[in-house]
């Protein structure tokens, strides 16, 4: 094989696939990343068995064929090389000359034909989104996935999606995340759970462009991402999510009206009394005209008052600060409406279209204030 293209073209197709690269893995093989000449196109494919990457690069074919390399070498003597074209050739024994200008790399290569390629996936009714609205929708949810696998469900987001609604949902047990988009055409029910780290990944690699679409493939194990010149194919999260309908409630005897830049702020300045991994909660007390915001921790204490619109009862409430700021930091909107029950039971933040739904528990903080 030898091939040779832009440095810019190679360092970008290899930064997509390096994202499917497994940190660790009793086969060598799959810290690879293959380079595939065999036909008309450059294609880069990277494979963990759960999340595999692969996309096309532009350059020139000179002598067709592939080769597997190691991900981690190969990409940090590509981004070192320089700004020129660089021409990669495999021989005897699968060793592989990478040239740029004066600069020469020989380093070992093993064979393409052993590689795991990506499943085979029928391609069929897909779905399309704009690049800009899932890039959105998964920066408004992920955050809120549980980072541990005692329960593999929350670690993914549900995909939930009815006629023309998709739904997008993620818990971690302590608060949940809901985001409802509008598609363009009308599908058939479906409901699948994505893995978290899959839509992380699929999330640094797309350009947020508008007008560039998403086309979505589903099938009962994998989903399909086929996007720009890449296609993403990951495994699904086996189960059934959580019933989550029976845990929102319109109920609420308070609401509140609030400057959201304002309580986000707030909020952000009392952390810096908390040390990380300190669960000290942010104590909120909700009075006619104003929210009064407290904590106290061994560096110190604050004590913060906003302006607000309430209806309903006065109520003293704790929250994890972090659980709000999350949440708060998410929403374009510049006034944000909180509904509460009481002191146990969670808060709600949404807008009248529920076009995003944010619950969190509260805390007891008994001996906080």
């Amino acid at each position: 094989m030898k091939i040779r293209c832009l440095k810019s073209d190679l360092v970008k197709g290899v930064s997509i696939v390096s994202k499917a690269v497994p940190t660790k893995t009793t086969m060598p093989i799959l810290e690879c990343i293959l380079i595939d000449a065999t036909t008309d196109i450059i294609k880069l494919t990277a494979n963990d068995m759960e999340l595999g990457i692969e996309t096309v690069i532009r350059g020139q074919i000179d002598e067709k064929g592939m080769i597997a390399l190691d991900a981690r070498i190969f990409s940090d003597i590509v981004r070192k090389l320089p700004d020129n074209e660089i021409v990669i050739e495999s021989g005897v024994n699968f060793q592989t000359l990478i040239t740029c200008e004066k600069a020469k790399f020989n380093i070992s290569g093993k064979s393409g034909e052993d590689f795991s390629y990506l499943p085979y996936i029928e391609r069929e009714n897909p779905v399309s989104i704009s690049q800009f609205t899932l890039k959105e929708v998964i920066r408004q949810t992920i955050f809120s996935i549980a980072d541990n696998d005692s329960n593999k469900l929350m670690t993914g987001e549900l995909f939930d999606m009815n006629g023309d609604i998709l739904k997008v949902v993620s818990l971690d047990g302590h608060r949940i995340s809901i985001r409802k988009i509008e598609l363009k055409e009308s599908y058939e029910p479906k409901k699948i759970v994505v893995p978290g780290k899959t839509l992380i990944e699929v999330s640094k690699i797309l350009s947020g462009e508008a007008d560039s679409e998403v086309r979505l493939y589903f099938t009962a194990n994998h989903i399909v991402f086929e996007f720009d010149d890449t296609v993403v194919v990951s495994r699904l999260i086996e189960g059934e999510y959580f019933r989550i309908e029976q845990m929102l409630s319109n109920d609420y005897e308070t609401k509140v009206r609030i400057n959201k830049r304002e309580l986000l702020n707030c909020i952000d300045r009392a952390t810096l009394l908390v040390k990380e991994g300190d669960k000290k909660p942010i104590i909120i007390n909700i009075q006619d005209e104003m929210m009064e915001l407290k904590i106290k921790s061994e560096k110190g204490t604050m004590d913060e008052e906003i302006m607000i619109t309430k209806e309903g009862k006065d109520l003293l409430i704790g929250f994890n600060p972090k659980f709000l700021i999350d949440a708060l930091r998410v929403i374009d909107d510049e006034e944000a409406d909180l509904y509460f029950m009481n002191a146990k039971a969670p808060c709600f933040i949404k807008d009248e279209g529920e076009s995003y739904v944010y619950l969190i528990l509260p805390v007891n903080f008994s001996g906080a204030v």
